[in-house]
């Protein structure tokens, strides 16, 4: 694995790997490095997970000990994280890709990024994608929930009644939205254990990348 480059238009770091499980944990140290260079750990967890993903994604349906590339580019206020590869066969989201490993990475990636596609050139692909750089993936997560609970109990104030306190009147909402999801979920013809199920997986692995 080598080091980086900074160009003058823009942070650039190019971080060659060998795709295999040993050299995907180095690849993932040295991306939270990069960025702790470049002043901007509140996207370490985030970008983990995303380079994680893209790495795991080359070894699984490119192939083991191929050689790959991590691009690591600020612009602004976003970070883009790029992987290419030697394949020019590009990864879809399809309906039924979320059962399969590389439909459950792609799900992620696209949880987690504001923007994200694949680009075919003549000697391989490059799969890439973007997140915000404004705070931490876990705050905006939290934020995120928040607002839906205040807003899921609107002409129903979250405070203190009954003896009951805000905590558990939230507790009892997010139940009660999710029940209400689930229902969502399977009126569109969905299978709502499988919702759980890939929601289950994108927490742990995000609980993982931070951990």
């Amino acid at each position: 694995m080598l080091g980086c480059e900074v160009t003058e238009s823009r942070p650039r770091c190019v971080l060659p790997f060998e795709a295999a499980p040993a050299e995907v944990r180095l690849l993932r140290r040295a991306a939270i490095a990069q960025l702790g260079q470049w002043g901007m750990p509140v996207a370490a967890e985030e970008v983990a997970l995303l380079v994680t993903e893209l790495a795991t994604n080359v070894i699984k349906h490119v192939g083991e000990g191929v050689a790959a590339t991590l691009i690591l580019e600020w612009r602004g206020e976003r970070l883009r994280v790029e992987v290419h590869d030697k394949s020019r066969v590009a990864p879809s989201l399809s309906a039924g890709g979320c059962q399969d490993e590389c439909g459950r990475g792609l799900h992620l990636i696209g949880g987690l990024a504001v923007d994200w596609g694949t680009v075919l050139m003549a000697a391989g692909k490059a799969v890439w994608c973007e997140i915000l750089l404004e705070q931490g993936g876990a705050c905006r997560r939290v934020e995120r929930a928040l607002g839906a609970l205040e807003g899921y109990r609107a002409g129903r104030p979250v405070m203190a009644a009954q003896g009951r306190s805000r905590a558990v009147l939230l507790e009892e909402s997010a139940v009660e939205l999710i029940a209400d999801l689930l229902h969502w979920t399977a009126a569109q013809g969905q299978d709502p254990d499988d919702v759980l199920d890939r929601a289950q997986t994108h927490y742990e692995a995000e609980a993982a990348a931070a951990a």
